[in-house]
């Protein structure tokens, strides 16, 4: 039995709330689960509370005996400080050859290897030669 960290699906329509679960991993996604560790809303109220609340002794105590989290969960695991960031290689192009400079998990832009600081590409503008001429 390969027990998984992922989402479980609730809310209503267009207001999706999530709950953190240990479950099985061959249960379906809303079934049955081991112990719930924490919840994740992705919209947030007016008055700015909490989009994630995680009970992160149970998390490490999880992971610790071999439970595996999915691509969400270990976003928002990341994100928490939990744990490190998962590694990212950028796509040039589809079927083209793969950008291997580091890119920023929180911006998604690419990250300078000296600096450690997101680098900001400019727009390239197609039509700017002909507007002048």
């Amino acid at each position: 039995m390969v027990v998984r960290l992922r989402l479980s699906r609730l809310g209503c329509k267009n207001r999706p709330f999530f709950r953190v679960m240990a479950a099985d991993s061959r249960s379906p996604r809303d079934g049955k689960h081991i112990e719930v560790l924490g919840y994740f809303n992705p919209l947030p109220g007016q008055d700015g509370g909490k989009r994630m609340g995680l009970k992160f002794d149970r998390i490490k105590y999880w992971l610790s005996v071999g439970a595996q989290a999915s691509d969400p969960v270990q976003r928002l695991l990341f994100r928490s400080g939990l744990l490190p960031p998962p590694p990212m290689v950028a796509m040039g192009r589809k079927g083209g050859e793969r950008d291997t400079r580091p890119v920023d998990p929180m911006t998604g832009r690419f990250v300078d290897a000296e600096k450690k600081t997101p680098v900001i590409q400019p727009k390239v503008e197609d039509n700017a030669e002909d507007k002048s001429a």
